[in-house]
């Protein structure tokens, strides 16, 4: 009697687990296709059955475009029991040809089993032919027989005449070369044989890397119109398919003897846009010199070669400045670098023209482009102006230092002239005149010539630069064009004189800094400092307060002639 009980419990526990393990089973999502091969014009259905949730599609896009997305719900009784299933489908339409493989797809805590497709190439994706296709894709080439590390500029240009729900346009990079997208897309609206597209056209930069037959794979366009009357009355589904033919280039090697360092261009051309032919010894003038290169990017292109004065003049390099665009399918690098020369002495200046080395790739010569050489009229430097030494120089006064008049020579050797002390009595007599002099006009003229706290004179409201004048200044300009901005702002002539009338410790600082880059023997880090200039004078300059003249109470040693 004991033992009827205690079976009965066993069995109840072995049907619990044949239960439990039946629902283990259903629980398992469920995933085939409708048909197990298609072209690669045609569309397949993909069927999970599942009661875990909706499943996660994202693998999928890496080989197919998903469309027409569908979900059902199916109720049943099953052994007393209701049962809930999910039946989801979705259109798969290949983006390439060949046996492709469905990966297996998360739904809820399980994953389905992964499945094949085998996509065979059709008709459709040959060549269109323009102005009978709805849509096809051209590919351009700049350069058919390029060489190694040669810029190459690639177009691919899609032409569609139906308005696109969705598309996706691209070319693979061939092997052994380097290819990137540049730019923005341009859309245009064209006529190709009497019949009207609209014109996608996209920029590619191929640079191969080892010479040889270089096999470019066509661009192709995988897309789906918005469709039409007859789409819908025959059943389309408003797919778009068209491919490019793949282009072989013949890449050539680098010629024995080419000039170094590498640099194949189709044309280079060098310019002065500021060429300066007069100048004062000890102030800086600016030179500016402009390279534009085709078929040369930033990254392939040299530093432009430094000005070299000799000993009669010092030059600073600022950093170049770059744009790259396209001259047609031809990338295009213009490069822009002003350079600060400070002759050292009057006279005439020469500076040699710069020159760069390139080989002509459509020419298959090399080449050299140059400029003329620069001349520059330099006379004597304004008072108080100290040019820069060309070495150690013991006769030069330092900044700062006061030389005596040379006419106070003349006391030392009148002594030994005939005339005795009657000479040096008048010579005396003479100098002291002169000193009454100097010290009448210096009262009369309270900023001499050279002092660094120089006023100008008045600027009236159109003269006085705008804030937004001299933040394009601090962005694009000079440190001399900065300071004569911020001198006339100030109302004062020179960096000392701008530095001693700003208020503003920050500013005076960035100005110092600014001018240490620009003097420095490496060119400094001039980037970093006129970043701190544009941060120090975001809210413009801060000016100390007028000084006004101290009244002593004192009659004045010179009164004036009123």
């Amino acid at each position: 009697m004991s033992a009827a009980p205690s079976t009965r419990r066993w069995w109840r526990a072995c049907g619990w687990l044949l239960l439990g393990v039946s629902s283990l089973v259903q629980a398992q999502p469920r995933a085939w296709l409708d048909r197990q091969a298609i072209s690669d014009t045609d569309t397949v259905t993909l069927n999970i059955e599942t009661d875990a949730g909706a499943p996660d599609y994202a693998p999928l896009q890496a080989d197919f475009e998903l469309s027409g997305q569908t979900s059902s719900r199916q109720v049943q009784w099953s052994q007393g029991a209701m049962q809930s299933r999910s039946l989801y489908g979705v259109a798969l339409s290949p983006r390439r040809s060949g046996v492709l493989t469905i990966p297996a797809l998360q739904v809820g805590a399980a994953r389905t089993a992964p499945l094949q497709l085998t996509v065979a190439a059709s008709a459709a994706a040959t060549p269109a032919v323009p102005g009978n296709a709805t849509a096809f894709v051209e590919m351009e080439v700049d350069d058919a027989s390029p060489y190694v590390q040669q810029s190459v500029g690639v177009v691919v240009r899609l032409y569609y005449a139906s308005q696109l729900l969705s598309g996706e346009l691209g070319v693979d990079a061939p092997d052994g070369a380097s290819m990137q997208r540049v730019g923005e897309d341009r859309s245009l609206v064209r006529e190709v044989n009497g019949r009207r597209y609209n014109l996608v056209e996209r920029r590619y930069l191929l640079i191969p890397e080892r010479s040889g037959p270089l096999v470019l794979p066509g661009a192709r366009f995988n897309g789906r119109s918005a469709g039409g009357f007859f789409d819908d009355l025959f059943g389309g589904d408003g797919r778009l398919r068209a491919n490019a033919p793949d282009r072989t280039l013949q890449v050539r090697a680098q010629p024995d003897g080419a000039p170094q360092p590498w640099l194949p261009l189709h044309d280079l051309r060098l310019r002065y846009t500021a060429a300066p032919t007069r100048g004062r010894a000890g102030e800086a003038v600016t030179v500016v010199v402009e390279a534009v290169a085709d078929g040369a990017t930033r990254a392939q292109f040299p530093e432009l070669p430094p000005l070299d004065a000799g000993a009669g003049a010092q030059v600073f390099a600022e950093p170049p400045q770059y744009d790259e665009t396209f001259n047609g399918s031809t990338p295009r690098l213009t490069l822009t670098r002003r350079y600060s020369v400070v002759p050292r002495q009057p006279g005439t200046l020469v500076i040699p023209g710069p020159r760069m080395a390139w080989w002509d790739v459509r020419g298959s010569q090399p080449r050299t482009a140059t400029l003329p050489d620069l001349s520059l009229a330099v006379a004597a430097g304004a008072p108080g102006t100290v040019p820069p030494p060309t070495a150690l120089d013991t006769t030069s006064p330092l900044p700062g230092t006061t030389v005596a008049p040379s006419d106070a020579l003349t006391v030392a050797t009148a002594a030994g002239r005939p005339w005795g002390w009657i000479g040096a009595a008048a010579a005396f007599a003479a100098l002291w005149l002169m000193t009454l002099a100097w010290a009448w006009r210096r009262r009369r003229q309270p900023a001499a010539s050279g002092a660094s706290h120089a006023v100008v004179g008045p600027v009236t409201a159109a003269q006085m630069p705008s804030r937004s004048a001299l933040r394009r200044a601090l962005d694009h300009e000079g440190l001399d064009e900065i300071v004569a901005m911020l001198g006339r702002l100030g109302g004062v002539h020179g960096l000392d004189a701008v530095l001693a009338r700003l208020a503003d410790p920050a500013q005076r600082q960035a100005l110092r800094d600014m001018q240490a880059a620009r003097w420095s023997r490496d060119g400094g880090d001039a980037t970093q400092a006129r970043q701190a200039l544009r941060r120090a004078f975001h809210d413009g300059p801060h000016w100390q307060p007028p000084q006004t003249a101290e009244n002593t109470g004192l009659a004045p040693l010179y009164p004036s002639d009123r």
